[in-house]
């Protein structure tokens, strides 16, 4: 899998401002990130690893805890700072994932919510997340898993061999790098959401609007015609249930130390 750094900066710096709005499942999926783990018991100082707009960041920001809010967009780095401007005890930095500049043994956990599927080169980024980590720290994080959007994928496949959806890992691969880095405690746990929208295009904006759309690099440069997108959506209308289009995210849950 090969993903183009440049368009996923400005996908997600263009999406700052629309994010909110339209980012349920990130919310969801983030509150059920918080729940699995022990956060009340957390000391020392936390790393939120693509902060985005900062909704984990908040949640896990109590007065006494050092925190470092990282994301890849600036836009998106500044408006978590003005909406968290009260908590004094979290700094911000602008940095990829897959280029920590953080020293060793600096951080007490790392979270990550819906971010690191982003990531080119998993395995140095695990390893990099394990360098800056102290022992016995843990990293938290959630994950799109391959089902994802498998009804736009398949809709797709009806038009071109192009790829217009992106892959991710699934549980198998995910765990062969957190062993490759390091990780001998590895719990992982999975679960399919399902979204309904009222049409093909009501999904397609929200992807735009979270910065999610398609960031492969090597993908079809052509634009796509207009007959074109008319039969990818033919082709997914045949998943219309109740009136509504259905799109499948798989998330992946995973702690690691």
């Amino acid at each position: 899998m090969y993903l183009d750094k440049a368009k996923i900066r400005q996908s997600f710096a263009a999406a700052s401002l629309t994010y909110d709005g339209v980012a349920a499942l990130q919310r969801t999926v983030g509150k059920a990130l918080l729940d699995s783990s022990d956060t009340e018991n957390l000391t020392g100082t936390l790393l939120d690893l693509g902060c985005g707009t900062g909704f984990l960041t908040s949640q896990l920001s109590v007065p006494t805890r050092p925190m470092i809010a990282l994301d890849i967009a600036l836009p998106m780095l500044q408006l978590t700072r003005t909406k968290l401007a009260d908590k004094v005890n979290i700094d911000y930095i602008c940095a990829d994932a897959e280029q920590l500049p953080l020293v060793e043994n600096s951080v007490d956990g790392v979270f990550s919510n819906l971010a690191l599927q982003w990531c080119v080169n998993l395995e140095a980024v695990f390893s990099d997340i394990k360098r800056v980590m102290k022992p016995g720290a843990q990293l938290v994080f959630s994950t799109f898993g391959p089902q994802t959007l498998q009804e736009l994928k398949a809709a797709w496949t009806e038009v071109d061999a192009y790829n217009h959806v992106n892959d991710f890992y699934n549980e198998q691969q995910l765990t062969h790098f957190l062993q490759r880095a390091g990780y001998t405690e590895i719990k992982i746990e999975n679960k399919v959401y399902i979204s309904n929208y009222a049409s093909v295009w009501a999904l397609m904006k929200e992807l735009k609007h979270i910065g999610a759309h398609n960031v492969i690099a090597g993908r079809n440069k052509n634009i796509t015609t207009k007959t074109q997108m008319q039969r990818m959506i033919t082709a997914y209308e045949r998943h219309r249930n109740n009136d509504l289009i259905p799109a499948t995210f798989e998330v992946i849950m995973v702690k690691a130390s």
